[in-house]
């Protein structure tokens, strides 16, 4: 019988990814239908796809021609002109890759349906508690952003303030199914980590004299057996995270720059709109939304990724003391090849050499430090010169 979807009570991959694909396939998105357990192409979905990637693609090459050559839409300001140019050109890149890739991205859904098969139930129900509540509460919090903003500008730009709202909500689907797919790979590494610590128990358990022959005879093809499986599962993880950062790179990319971008740009609005002292409050209160969703979101990317990086590198440590906690030859010879392929493996999340972890975001977090410093220098200089205040409309 088919099982029925509840909230917050996953019990596979499929039932745990059943938001984001449903998100995805609402945004045209989601070329694919699941069927008992494997992902197949529906020509139906793809033909959808196509219409709408294409006809976003369409209205974006018009909204650029009308921006750059017609111009009929003008931004008075040149930050604010800067900053919808990188977000139309980056979201637009990101639809267009999204739509070629969508047969790795299904090969990849595959197999890690495929690999995560072996996860207990209650690992779907811990990641749940998060993935749910990221995936829906985000969706929810954009759809009533962009609807707010439809609301409060001029009636002239609905279909550009529409265009912007789509574009969102495909940036963050696509974010949302990477962030998903590094912790099913985090849990993953940390079931093969979990199994390692139980061998090792058995490695190190005594037994007494007169037993030891007969209970290392049975034993040992057992220990054996099971490091060889525990070596084959840790290599079709890592092939598929390896499979992972191919196919998400210059989304990852596009999402890195897109929000330190959308970060100093709001941060720099906020601080003009705080001196100019006007009295429209919705433009404050946008700009800090933007920037706390944009900051939240990379912090998770990057919380994600740098979990499953440490949770990867354990399996190493877990392998070396087994190694020196046992005496055994042919159990030594095991684990010296499953250190080798450790070794030769660099489990790291990465986009086209950039490694996404902590480091990446300590970076940002300084160079935007920097430039606010300096901002923020440089306009007390400058209205204290001239003493003018500065028009809304002249930021946004």
């Amino acid at each position: 019988m088919r099982k029925r979807w509840r909230l917050f009570h996953a019990t596979d991959f499929k039932s745990l990814m059943y938001p984001c694909f449903t998100f995805c396939r609402i945004l045209g998105i989601f070329p694919y239908r699941i069927n008992n357990s494997t992902f197949e192409a529906s020509e139906s979905c793809y033909i959808l796809s196509t219409i709408v990637i294409c006809a976003f693609c369409v209205y974006g090459i018009v909204i650029f021609y009308e921006l750059d050559i017609s111009g009929t839409i003008m931004y008075i300001s040149v930050p604010r002109s800067l900053e919808r140019h990188s977000y139309y050109l980056l979201g637009v890149f990101t639809a267009i890759v999204t739509y070629v890739l969508r047969g790795p991205r299904l090969l990849l859904l595959q197999t890690i349906l495929e690999i995560s098969s072996k996860l207990p139930s209650e690992s779907y129900q811990k990641l749940s508690r998060l993935i749910y509540v990221k995936d829906i509460f985000s969706f929810l919090f954009v759809i009533g952003l962009g609807l707010i903003c439809c609301i409060k500008m001029p009636l002239n730009t609905l279909v550009l303030t529409m265009f912007a709202l789509y574009l969102s909500l495909l940036l963050l689907q696509m974010d949302m199914m990477y962030m998903n797919c590094v912790c099913v790979l985090k849990f993953c590494f940390k079931k093969i980590n979990d199994n390692l610590v139980k061998v090792q128990e058995l490695v190190m358990s005594d037994e007494p004299h007169l037993l030891r022959r007969t209970y290392h005879e049975q034993r040992n093809p057992f220990l054996l057996m099971t490091l060889k499986a525990l070596k084959k599962q840790h290599l079709m993880v890592s092939d598929t995270l390896q499979m992972l950062n191919t196919i998400f790179s210059l989304q990852i990319i596009v999402t890195v720059v897109l929000s330190f971008a959308e970060i100093t740009f709001n941060l720099y609005f906020y601080i003009v709109l705080s001196m100019a002292k006007e009295e429209e409050e919705f433009w404050y209160w946008f700009f800090i939304m933007s920037v706390i969703y944009h900051a939240v979101k990379i912090v998770l990317i990057v919380w994600a990724c740098d979990s499953g990086k440490d949770q990867a590198a354990r399996i190493g440590v877990t392998v070396h003391d087994m190694l020196n906690s046992t005496n055994d030859k042919q159990i030594k010879d095991e684990l010296e090849l499953f250190s080798m392929q450790i070794l030769h493996r660099e489990n790291t999340f990465s986009a086209k050499g950039l490694t996404v972890d902590a480091t990446l975001l300590t970076a940002m977090v300084g160079s935007i430090t920097t430039y606010l410093l300096i901002l923020i220098q440089f306009l007390v200089t400058s209205h204290s010169c001239d003493g003018r205040a500065i028009s809304i409309i002249e930021v946004i």
